[in-house]
């Protein structure tokens, strides 16, 4: 996701953010939280259930088509009509099985699938995830109640910045909204979003000095250099 450079400059960051308070700030980097199997799932049967239903609704008609592909004229066959029913619902179910199985193989292409994706969906699962590893960490830094976590899914294009209740309680949530805005606006296509990580550290570290200020060295229990999941 990042290069060596890129993680050097979110590290470095992260330590001038951290000097001069008793607090600390983890960065988790995500490609992407999930696989989203019920998108592709979701509009493979919608697609697959409204485009035949739409097409019949516009004027094609499956029993046409059927005799088209058998290369007969079944409008003359006037006693096959049980006959030709029944080959009509098979070629309009054997569309809506390649309909289905197409738009399922599209949706699993990565860039399509993302597309797709509703954000409120990519939300939902950033929020999750973010908060299993923010449980996490605060499991390792027991006895701590200043750290903020700065959880980014690259691909999925979302923010989630958790911190510790005491931390919370004193800080403004405008604070948070304009550190998650920095790295939303880096994330944009042509722009740089280590420059927008770096930027959230920056806010993340004033509020952080502003509420638990501290003269002395502290011992860290995390790595400076961003964690990439």
């Amino acid at each position: 996701m990042l290069t060596t450079l890129e993680q050097a400059r979110i590290g470095d960051a992260v330590s001038k953010a951290e000097a001069g308070t008793t607090g600390e700030i983890v960065c988790v980097l995500a490609a992407e939280v999930s696989h989203y199997p019920e998108v592709a799932l979701g509009w493979a049967a919608v697609v697959s259930l409204v485009v035949p239903a739409l097409a019949v609704t516009l004027g094609v008609h499956p029993l046409t088509l059927a005799a088209d592909a058998a290369g007969v004229w079944m409008a003359a066959q006037a006693g096959a009509l049980e006959g030709e029913i029944t080959l009509a619902l098979g070629v309009y179910a054997a569309l809506q099985t390649a309909l289905f199985i197409l738009t399922f193989l599209i949706l699993e292409i990565p860039a399509v699938r993302r597309w797709a994706t509703p954000s409120v969906l990519k939300k939902r699962k950033v929020e999750r995830a973010a908060r299993q590893q923010f449980a996490a960490i605060s499991a390792r830094a027991a006895g701590s109640e200043t750290g903020v976590l700065i959880f980014v899914a690259m691909d999925d294009r979302q923010v989630q910045i958790l911190a510790d209740k005491a931390l919370h309680g004193k800080a403004d949530e405008a604070a948070w909204k304009a550190a998650a805005t920095a790295i939303g606006e880096g994330m944009k296509v042509g722009k740089d979003p280590t420059a927008g990580i770096i930027r959230a550290i920056d806010i993340c570290g004033s509020v952080l000095k502003a509420h638990f200020p501290s003269s002395e060295p502290h011992g860290q229990v995390f790595l400076d250099h961003p964690v990439q999941i």
